[in-house]
C-alpha cells in the first residue's frame, strides 16, 4: 500500500489524505477515522463517528479542504514550472 500524502490528527480523530496519480492527473482523496481501544488487543480504527465527534471531524475535514487546496496550487506551479524548462 502506499503511503498517505499527509495525515491530520485531533485526539482519537485522524484525517489521512491520499495522493493519487492517473493518465488525467493527479487527485486527492480523504480517509475519515476513528481509533478506540479493544481490550488487550491494543488499538483499532472505525469509521464510525459518535455525535461527540461530529464537530471536531468537521473542523479536521476543513484543514484537509485546506490543504489539499495549497498542495494543488503547488502540483500547478510544479508543472508549469517544468513546462517552461522543458520548452
Amino acid at each position: 500500500m502506499s503511503k498517505p500524502a499527509h495525515k491530520i490528527r485531533r485526539g482519537v480523530l485522524q484525517v489521512t489524505i491520499w495522493r493519487n496519480h492517473t493518465d488525467k492527473g493527479t487527485y486527492y482523496s480523504v480517509t475519515p477515522s476513528r481509533g478506540y481501544k479493544q481490550g488487550d488487543d491494543g488499538w483499532k480504527e472505525t469509521d464510525s463517528l459518535g455525535s461527540d465527534d461530529l464537530l471536531p471531524m468537521a473542523k479536521l475535514l476543513d484543514q484537509a479542504d485546506t490543504w489539499i487546496i495549497c498542495q494543488q496550487q503547488a502540483d500547478q506551479k510544479a508543472k508549469k514550472d517544468a513546462a517552461a524548462t522543458a520548452a
